[in-house]
């Protein structure tokens, strides 16, 4: 009997992973059960997928392997509706299972602040590990010697069939699904949770994108308000924002005492790579949420007092206290307050930060990247009407990026200021715009 080729090799039963919110993962392709025991999407274990949300709501614990799964999950569902379909290729099924499972292989540690301060991308990680020396690499290799590059550009959205980008990519795409769902279970909130089995039964494939049977309008509607409440009420809360102030300003001030010849205790070895810029995949893959807290246990002795006390802070949730802050009228309060910091003996560059936050829900107009796709009704009629034009919901979300100011500074720190002039000044700067209390 001739021997069935790698990519249509079933595993003998289906393989099914418990999951709290799709109930069950399934996995059946030899492929896909091969690239989930590799050594790089096992490491996903390790890397939080919502970095330090988990200071605000204790149950953020879940990881980007949890993420992955579902995303994985949703895109098999996906590809199952639409066999039967008019204009789907099944020979695209396989690539569109392997880009949903490791979509997110690159992310690092505290994902966004760690790529913010060392300006990584962490898209281009996962196309390298996908495509370098990895247990990854060859596996997909033995599909065909072109899977790789195939599976990274559709990551990279570079893919000739749009359609299967728009599975992974776009405005509603399993990504969101699945983050979306599984971020509200964690934190424990309601906001996040829409009816994704409706999307699932009303999504057709189109020319170049997914697209959405009218009937299911309402479902979308419901979608998008969910996306909108878990950024505000969720990903952009104030005191999250405060951990990530601190995180971000440890691996700034880790930077400067590496390029100044500072003699750490423990040689920064995990961090040195990326200290000087040349990151090799193999280096990459070594960095995870463990070895750096690791690194910050360490760092809270060392004789430098800005490292020792922000890692301290971080570890022992010693945050940040906030204000509201316009930049438009407090520009000038900012400025004063570094010079009046600066007379205190606190170096307002790691303890002064203006953060910003900002997130537009829907836009209808399509950007270079394909990533703002507009999302399309498929009418009765067969015609495809963009969304915000048949939904009163979505045109007033359309297009009205919100965005929102805090300055972040130490209280414990003021408070503690012997001159009581200085002292006073500061907190009436701070308390300047009608504050009259402290948020913790």
């Amino acid at each position: 009997m001739k021997k069935m080729a790698y990519k249509d090799e079933q595993l003998h039963e289906v393989k099914v992973f418990k999951d709290p919110v799709h109930r069950y993962v399934r996995v059946v392709d030899r492929v896909i059960w091969d690239l989930i025991a590799t050594k790089e999407f096992q490491r996903l274990r390790m890397i939080k997928q919502l970095g330090t949300t988990n200071v605000t709501f204790h149950g953020a614990e879940h990881s980007r392997f949890n993420h992955s799964l579902g995303v994985y999950e949703i895109v098999r569902r996906m590809v199952k509706n639409f066999k039967s379909e008019e204009g789907w290729d099944r020979d695209e099924d396989l690539l569109c299972l392997c880009a949903a499972l490791l979509h997110d292989l690159g992310h690092g540690p505290f994902s966004h602040s760690f790529e913010k301060v060392f300006d990584l991308d962490h898209e281009k990680f996962t196309q390298a590990i996908i495509l370098g020396d990895t247990d990854v690499h060859t596996v997909l290799s033995r599909v065909a010697s072109d899977f790789p590059e195939k599976v990274a550009s559709v990551i990279a959205k570079t893919y000739e069939n749009k359609l299967v980008v728009s599975l992974i990519s776009s405005q509603i795409d399993a990504d969101r699904m699945d983050y979306l769902q599984r971020d509200a279970y964690y934190t424990g909130v309601s906001y996040g949770h829409f009816d994704m089995e409706r999307i699932l039964r009303v999504m057709r494939p189109g020319t170049d994108e997914v697209v959405i049977k009218s009937t299911g309008m309402h479902a979308v509607e419901d979608y998008i308000m969910s996306r909108y409440q878990m950024y505000w009420q969720v990903y952009f809360h104030p005191v999250t924002r405060s951990a990530e102030v601190i995180l971000i300003n440890i691996f700034m001030r880790a930077n400067m005492l590496y390029h100044s010849g500072y003699p750490f205790r423990l040689k920064p070895t995990h961090f040195q790579p990326f200290f000087e810029g040349d990151i090799s995949v193999e280096e990459y893959l070594a960095l995870n949420d463990g070895v750096v807290q690791y690194y910050f246990q360490v760092w809270q002795e060392e004789e430098d007092p800005i490292l020792s006390d922000l890692c301290s802070r971080f570890l022992e949730r010693r945050l940040f206290k906030y204000i509201e802050y316009n930049p438009m009228l407090q520009e000038d309060d900012f400025f004063q307050l570094q010079v009046l910091f600066r007379r205190a003996g606190i170096d307002p560059d790691y303890y002064l930060a203006v953060d910003k936050s900002a997130d537009l829900p829907y836009d209808f107009y399509e950007s270079a990247s394909g990533s703002r796709t507009p999302i399309y009704l498929q009418m009765p009629t067969t015609e495809l009407v963009e969304l915000s034009q048949e939904s009163t919901i979505v045109e007033a979300l359309s297009r009205k990026k919100r965005s929102d100011h805090k300055l972040y500074y130490p209280l414990d720190f003021i408070e503690r200021i012997k001159d009581d002039d200085l002292r006073e000044e500061i907190i009436r700067l701070l308390r300047k715009r009608g504050e009259s209390h402290i948020h913790s």
